[in-house]
């Protein structure tokens, strides 16, 4: 068997395994994270540990997240296909692979530039005409480019920051772990007037390193 159809097998099982079986159940997610390769975006030492259960360091401190939590961020966000998403924290780019084959656009954030070149190349070599980078402070996002249908973000601050909500249309989500000790995975739907929140489940995420 090839070292290309062996990764092939472990993420179809990793896909039945860790994301169907454990109740991911939006088609789109499911193709998505049977698509995207996810060794492409570890560092070259961690490629066999690409497919497992667990999170990994990717350098400078940050993590790519364990693929059951990615499904269910993405799938939390209720993507139709045509938005344009922001993410905060671009980190290995897996994530945003993952968000690219489903929403229209996608604006990604990253403070820390070597990290955010590193995912650019990987991004650009797989094709994705449809992603966006600043290298920058995610806790600010990108106002210039909101409103967007739905956030992403993939570290940790202590609250929920207001400029992320203020840049969601009206009726837009956003996925978010939120505290410093203990974390929760966070939805907020913007309303005309504030947001509303929706405590999902116990989440560890890096903190969101702000750039002040």
């Amino acid at each position: 068997m090839s070292h290309a159809s062996a990764y092939d097998e472990e993420r179809k099982d990793m896909v039945e395994y860790q994301i169907r079986r454990r109740g991911i159940k939006d088609n789109k997610v499911l193709e998505a994270m049977g698509k995207v390769a996810r060794h492409l975006f570890v560092p070259e030492e961690m490629k066999d540990l690409a497919y497992q259960d667990e999170p990994l360091p990717i350098g400078k401190g940050q993590t790519i997240s364990q693929p059951y939590i990615v499904a269910f961020m993405t799938e939390a966000l209720k993507l139709s296909g045509n938005e344009k998403v922001l993410e905060i924290g671009t980190g290995s780019g897996y994530q945003t692979a993952i968000l690219a084959e489903i929403a229209r656009e996608v604006y990604t954030v990253e403070l820390i530039p070597e990290l955010s070149r590193r995912a650019q190349s990987v991004l650009n070599e797989l094709g994705y005409t449809n992603i966006h980078y600043l290298i920058g402070d995610g806790s600010r996002g990108w106002p210039e480019e909101s409103p967007y249908e739905a956030i992403l973000v993939s570290a940790a601050p202590a609250t929920i920051p207001e400029p992320l909500v203020e840049q969601l249309k009206v009726g837009g989500r956003m996925i978010i772990p939120v505290g410093t000790d203990f974390q929760e995975l966070v939805l907020v739907t913007r309303k005309k007037e504030g947001w509303d929140e929706d405590r999902l489940i116990g989440v560890r995420f890096v903190p969101l390193i702000t750039g002040s």
